[in-house]
């Protein structure tokens, strides 16, 4: 190597070096490394992704930028990811500007085996024309028939194995490392049926058969599928100041959000349900759907969230009226990582029968003093 080709490779690192730190500095989330951007910390911290994401948003006020390859000319565009947990910079996203921050191809990739261009992998008119027939679905006669007609039995006293739940669960986990690794990576991967793109095939061959299943016995058929698409996005600004170029990248992580002091004060991880309750007690106040997104929020607010209210007012009913719930002492409580949370160990609990009596006897009495309000009836104690 001649003198001259060694100058230009040193002038080229030590520019390139230059530049990594300007961008690292202009960047407040995670470090961001040469080449690879942040995805070093990411894979790093993949068994508890939520937290470190929480973490990394703790420290930065509720709103991060970062890059994922650190690389000239793309670093500030198709690989700037911009990463929040402020209410407000939900609203503006699902909401207020709701039509410029599209799925995008590179979500639908990695949701395409799993979701295909449904409901929850598609843009445009495609989508609204998939929301407006789903929403004909979800009515309170049809939800209670649903409840009723597909019981999967999972909390019957032999606990059966769902095997619809379980490749659901093992289908998210692997589409979670899609997210985390780059696309050349996972398809690569994926041709090679690698790892967990194999039980992600073995998964999905499941989850259709359960689906393809229940469609044939509803007898409903999408017709006249429309391809519809957005108008090219634009650069935007964020409530919280942050700028988000076209072409770039933004997630919102709904874990972070339920753990920020700025939003829920200091005892925010503290498990208080008696912060959803009213000053009276005596009903259930939910915060506005951009502090607490776990059914998302604006046009895309999920279909099913009454009926996900139901199942659990149905379920808590049944079992805490009979029943004292108490978890194993000892048990450890462990998230999985995946894209939908579930408990890495499940949840061992010692069942109790609850004695029903004076629950019996109670409402027996206010039962009878309502009906004896009814008939014009007061009791009244003799003055001696």
């Amino acid at each position: 190597m001649d003198i001259s080709t060694a100058l230009m490779i040193l002038t080229a690192v030590v520019t390139y070096l230059i530049w990594l730190s300007f961008i690292s500095r202009s960047m407040k989330g995670p470090r961001v490394w040469p080449l690879l951007g942040s995805l070093p910390g990411l894979i790093w911290h993949s068994s508890r992704m939520h937290d470190w994401i929480a973490d990394n948003l703790r420290k930065c006020g509720g709103t991060y930028q970062t890059c994922v390859v650190a690389i000239p000319l793309v670093a500030r565009k198709q690989s700037l990811v911009t990463v929040t947990c402020d209410p407000k910079n939900l609203e503006h996203i699902l909401k207020a500007r709701f039509d410029n921050y599209p799925k995008g191809p590179n979500w639908q990739s990695v949701f395409h085996d799993l979701l295909g261009d449904g409901i929850f992998n598609s843009d445009g008119e495609t989508w609204l024309f998939q929301r407006k027939t789903a929403a004909l679905e979800f009515t309170t006669r049809t939800l209670r028939q649903a409840m009723a007609r597909w019981d999967p039995q999972t909390l019957s006293l032999e606990f059966p194995e769902n095997g619809f739940a379980v490749s659901f669960d093992t289908a998210t986990e692997a589409t979670l490392q899609r997210f985390i690794l780059p696309e050349i990576v996972w398809k690569l991967r994926k041709s090679l049926r690698l790892g967990m793109e194999m039980s992600l095939t073995q998964s999905l061959e499941h989850i259709d058969a359960y689906l393809s299943d229940i469609i044939n016995t509803r007898k409903l058929e999408l017709v006249n599928q429309q391809k519809g698409g957005n108008e090219n996005p634009h650069d935007d600004l964020l409530s919280s100041g942050a700028f988000v170029p076209a072409g770039s990248s933004i997630t919102y992580s709904i874990y972070a959000i339920g753990r920020m002091e700025f939003i829920w004060g200091d005892d925010c991880l503290e498990f208080k349900p008696e912060r959803w309750l009213s000053l009276d007690g005596k009903k259930i106040e939910v915060p506005d759907s951009y502090r607490f997104v776990a059914f998302n929020a604006g046009p895309r607010i999920c279909l099913g969230k009454d009926l996900a209210y139901l199942q659990m007012k149905s379920i808590a009913a049944a079992l805490l009226l009979r029943h004292r719930i108490s978890v194993v002492p000892g048990h450890r409580v462990e998230q999985k990582m995946s894209l939908t949370l579930f408990m890495k160990y499940g949840l061992m609990v010692n069942v109790h029968p609850r004695d029903l009596g004076p629950i019996l006897e109670r409402v027996r009495k206010n039962a009878l003093t309502n009906s004896n309000h009814a008939c014009g009836i007061e009791s009244t104690t003799p003055v001696s």
